[in-house]
């Protein structure tokens, strides 16, 4: 089948603002799903990534659209449906195969390697793609069956695509790496998308107290809109705040946000038997005896039972995706950017 002409946001000029460019993109492979991208949400990973990239590169990972074209192996969707993407991963090794593709064996080459596992590339003009498995920072996207997750046509795509990345990290850590359980106390570093993803589904869970740490002002307030019993700036969290808040210690902590004086705290907060889960690719160490660390990526969630799980809550209410996001158009991208690095926004979306 004849290539697609597409329009994408091009990174890697040296931390350059993205670039929009006219490329060609190579029909789907036999296991491949061609999707014309309606909304795509901005991830910290896509900012870090722009910055550092130094290769011509589409990025973008919480993708939703409309599937446009499938080949002959992909039965799970079909032309018509709208999706949602997610990470991807290798459907082969132990892990995949035991529903925990967050575990996969080629997580980092299938995510971050910019190019299909076996290294071929489907953008022309030696551009690199098939970030995190779809480059959806673009009109249409490849992705694989294993990372498109069907989902109804009658909710909007741009609230359903930070679903892919940012809030399955943030509500997953909860559900699945920390298991919290009612009536168990819970502290929040950092009230972005993955920290109030995690807040949301904490209030699901049952959890409390749950606290949020979190310098900016007025995302304090909208974690307290969202359920926290409690929101304190860093400065207050380390002079005491959580201190008083749990004077047995905490039983679970999620940390979103890499703060050096928090990741020095944490041990002093947690009680025996508490667990913190790093989400920011790093490790505070320093533990007591008795306290558990986890280094979690995607809040360990299989993204085919969790997305939809997650908007079965959004129609429920208890999951108000809509209250996080902002919406840019696609060509202002390099505005959305900047927004979200700077905070002024928790989750830009770009609409196509």
């Amino acid at each position: 089948m004849h290539s697609v002409p597409i329009c994408a946001a091009v990174a890697g000029d040296g931390g350059h603002p993205f670039r929009l460019a006219s490329l060609s993109l190579e029909a789907p492979r036999e296991d491949e799903v061609l999707v014309r991208i309606v909304a795509c949400g901005i991830c910290h990973t896509d900012i870090d990534m722009a910055a550092s990239c130094a290769t011509p590169t589409v990025l973008g990972h919480e993708g939703a659209g409309i599937v446009e074209r499938v080949d002959k192996d992909v039965t799970t969707v079909e032309p018509g449906d709208h999706v949602v993407l997610s990470f991807a991963s290798c459907g082969d090794c132990a892990a995949c195969n035991n529903g925990a593709p967050a575990d996969c064996d080629a997580f980092m080459a299938a995510n971050f390697a910019g190019a299909r596992l076996d290294g071929s590339q489907a953008l022309s003009d030696g551009v690199s793609g098939h970030f995190f498995g779809q480059s959806s920072f673009a009109t249409h996207a490849l992705a694989n069956a294993r990372n498109t997750v069907k989902v109804d046509p009658d909710l909007p795509l741009e609230h359903l695509a930070p679903l892919g990345c940012g809030l399955q990290t943030g509500a997953g850590t909860v559900v699945h790496s920390l298991a919290v359980a009612p009536r168990q106390s819970l502290v929040i570093v950092g009230a972005g998308a993955v920290g109030l993803g995690a807040l949301m589904a904490a209030r699901r869970t049952g959890a409390r107290p749950i606290v949020v740490v979190e310098p900016v002002a007025q995302r304090r307030s909208l974690a307290l809109e969202l359920g926290a019993d409690d929101a304190l700036s860093p400065e207050q969290a380390l002079a005491g705040g959580i201190a008083a808040a749990f004077p047995r210690g905490v039983d679970g902590l999620i940390d979103s946000a890499g703060d050096s004086g928090i990741f020095r705290a944490i041990p002093d907060w947690l009680a025996h038997g508490g667990a913190v889960a790093y989400l920011t690719g790093g490790y505070g160490g320093g533990l007591k005896d008795g306290q558990t660390g986890l280094s979690v990526i995607q809040g360990d969630a299989d993204p085919q039972r969790f997305i939809p799980q997650m908007i079965d809550w959004y129609r429920a209410g208890s999951f108000p995706i809509d209250r996080l996001i902002t919406r840019y158009p696609f060509d202002a991208i390099n505005t959305a950017q900047a927004d979200a690095a700077a905070g002024r926004v928790i989750k830009p979306v770009l609409v196509m």
